[in-house]
């Protein structure tokens, strides 16, 4: 088993876990309260702009094959993923120009920043972030929530073009070969944010 595949296994059942979480579960269902939904928008506004920093810290690190890669990850965060943060914001009237890192949101930019100064550390630190919306898109577009703005944010993370880079960066951690140990530490601790990025300050 490659040493991706033993951190997706090791990852499902937190992957779980947020699909049990109330704001989940909302979107599951295309109830979630809409200040809930627009909380979380300014907190992954924030989120996604320091994800971006860390994949241009990783590829200031990264072996020439994998340069490309690095730059279109940040390329494909900074441009796709916050062009639907920007429709979904209008929608839900979020302030992305007001916005301000909640807890959660500091603790996991900060673990994610502070990994990604050791190539292998990073790839792992943000690979639950990739990962495990690919997995939570393609649970929640087996049943996708009515609702029309969140089924768009399903679509997005359900799409197999995100499932790609996803797996992209499981190639890269898988060539990187870092300790396995090591990796997984960071792997879980990046799990247990994503989990607990959902408790949105609203």
């Amino acid at each position: 088993m490659s040493l991706a595949a033993r951190l997706e296994d090791l990852g499902r059942p937190l992957v779980l876990d947020q699909l049990r979480h109330p704001t989940v579960a909302g979107i599951a269902r295309g109830d979630l309260d809409d200040a809930v939904f627009r909380a979380w928008l300014e907190q992954d506004w924030l989120f996604l702009h320091d994800y971006v920093r860390v994949f241009s810290r990783l590829a200031w690190q990264a072996p020439a094959a994998h340069l490309g890669d690095l730059v279109d990850l940040a390329h494909a965060t900074y441009h796709d993923e916050l062009d639907l943060h920007r429709a979904l914001s209008a929608e839900f009237g979020a302030d992305l120009d007001g916005a301000r890192k909640g807890p959660a949101c500091a603790a996991y930019t900060a673990f994610l920043l502070e990994s990604a100064a050791d190539y292998g550390d990073g790839l792992a630190a943000l690979y639950p972030c990739m990962w495990g919306y690919s997995t939570l898109g393609a649970h929640l577009a087996a049943d996708p929530p009515a609702e029309p703005r969140l089924r768009r944010w399903v679509d997005t993370y359900a799409d197999p073009a995100f499932a790609a880079l996803a797996r992209r960066v499981g190639r890269m951690i898988d060539e990187a070969a870092p300790d396995p140990a090591r990796a997984e530490r960071f792997f879980l601790e990046g799990m247990r944010h994503e989990l607990v990025f959902w408790d949105v300050p609203v």
